[in-house]
């Protein structure tokens, strides 16, 4: 116990002595985050090569402790042929944090180095095995371990949008992972995360609101990643029958983010790693809260994820730790005005997704047969049957001379009509009632299908005319 407050200590210390330093030369080497007026908060420029004096301090606190004489030096030792292995993949997402901090790289680019780094902790034995109490089969356990390690080095990337919220987070996390390594008397895991605690809370120092210094990409996927790899190691230590469930939970609120935003970015058909003012800190703001409201906040929903995640590891608390959870989280995403889950739930119970399909499957099969007409009759009779399964009332086309008329009855008082010009002389019209039903909805996209598809007919259309009045 005494070494763990020793190496915790020691690389608190470091870190408050190393982060002044850091921020002071990314001034000078310009390597700093400006303000957007946007997304981005602050008013003037901040150093963001943070994660530069957290891994500083990190290994000198491991260095300084192997320099003394406490019984768990032998410990430190004897798990240094895992600490060996899992260093390349460490450094390699590190440096590309450094890399990105300094010059920015392209997503593929990081998604790139971090599968790379993930590979290597596998070959290191960083290993997902099961979840929910459900062993992996062996050849799924290297993409899940690559999947988890990559989701927890961004999850932390992602929610750094406020000052101190990103270290605050990873803090708590740190914090829970170190008690179940206690609690398990894992002693090589509280080791590993004990220094990572310290130099978290010396960082707080000076990231906290108003910070003078940021993560950077070079601290956020750093700490993701190791919090990624410990959790692992967490789980594969780990008595209770839910594997990774726990890890998961102290993990929850960034894990949490990142998913509420991939998921609204689909939901939106917007690029999955389009940044966005959507995330959990920015719906905040929106409602009021100040930034350091905000990360205040943030940190008591770690707290309470901590204590059920540690609950979790109870078997007599395990469904109610995991209830709660999933009650806390639907509360916060609706109390937080995520529409976008609210409309596409309704869309499903009301059958709009299937409607949907349908109208796709109904306008690929009217391009088809449209594309297989060879003469205006053909292509009118293809539109004829179509536009009457989509509701119009009337339609009228004029095409190489020859007018086509359709009419369902008188045309209804209240209606709308659209009329697709295709030449100067060619066009199509359709007619149809505000309060016409159909079990499609197509306006823009019928009409669009038979612009691109007619168009490149035209001039067939008038050689023939041209030869047959020949």
């Amino acid at each position: 116990m005494y070494t763990l407050l020793l190496l915790g200590f020691t690389s608190f210390l470091f870190a408050l002595i190393l982060t002044p330093v850091v921020r002071n030369l990314s001034h000078r080497w310009g390597v700093v985050d400006h303000p957007d007026h946007g997304r981005k908060l602050h008013t003037s420029p901040i150093p963001r090569l943070g994660g530069v004096a957290i891994a500083a301090a990190y290994l000198l606190a491991f260095s300084a402790l192997l320099l003394t004489h406490f019984q768990a030096v032998h410990l430190i030792k004897d798990g240094l042929p895992l600490a060996l292995r899992l260093a390349p993949a460490a450094a390699l997402i590190f440096l590309a944090g450094v890399w990105d901090d300094i010059h920015s790289m392209r997503p593929w680019q990081k998604f790139a180095a971090q599968i790379v780094a993930a590979l290597a902790a596998y070959a290191a034995g960083v290993h997902v095995q099961g979840f929910g109490g459900y062993q992996l089969a062996p050849w799924l356990s290297l993409p899940a371990t690559i999947f988890w390690l990559v989701l927890c080095t961004n999850a932390l990337n992602l929610i750094d949008g406020v000052d101190g919220l990103a270290t605050g987070v990873g803090l708590f996390a740190t914090a829970t992972t170190l008690l179940a390594a206690l609690l398990q008397n894992n002693i090589d895991l509280a080791l590993a995360v004990a220094p990572l605690f310290g130099c978290l809370l010396g960082f707080l120092r000076y990231n906290f609101n108003p910070a003078t210094i940021f993560l950077g990409d070079s601290g956020s996927l750093f700490v993701g990643f190791l919090l990624g790899c410990c959790s692992v190691i967490w789980s594969q230590k780990s008595a209770t029958i839910l594997g990774m469930t726990a890890p998961l939970l102290a993990l929850a609120i960034p894990l949490l983010d990142t998913g509420l935003a991939l998921v609204r970015r689909f939901l939106r058909g917007q690029p999955l790693f389009l940044a966005d003012r959507g995330h959990i800190h920015h719906r905040l703001l929106d409602r009021g809260f100040t930034p350091r409201k905000v990360a205040l906040l943030i940190y008591g929903l770690c707290a309470i994820s901590a204590v059920l995640s540690l609950s979790i590891m109870s078997r007599n608390f395990q469904g109610v730790a995991i209830v709660l959870f999933c009650a806390g989280a639907w509360t916060g995403i609706h109390y937080l005005g995520y529409i976008e889950f609210g409309v596409a739930g309704r869309m499903f119970v009301e059958g709009a997704f299937s409607r949907h399909l349908n109208t796709n499957i109904a306008l690929k099969n009217f391009e088809t047969r449209l594309n297989s007409a060879a003469t205006p009759a053909e292509c009118w009779q293809v539109i004829q049957d179509s536009g009457k399964e989509f509701g119009f009332h009337t339609m009228d086309m004029a095409l190489a001379g020859r007018r086509f008329e359709y009419r369902n009855g008188g045309v209804p008082e209240r209606s709308w009509m659209v009329r697709i010009p295709l030449s100067a002389a060619d066009f199509i019209e359709l007619t149809r009632g505000f309060e016409a039903h159909s079990q499609h909805s197509v306006v823009e996209p019928f009409a669009d299908s038979i612009r691109k598809t007619i168009e490149p007919k035209l001039a067939g259309f008038e050689r023939s005319k041209a030869a047959g009045a020949s």
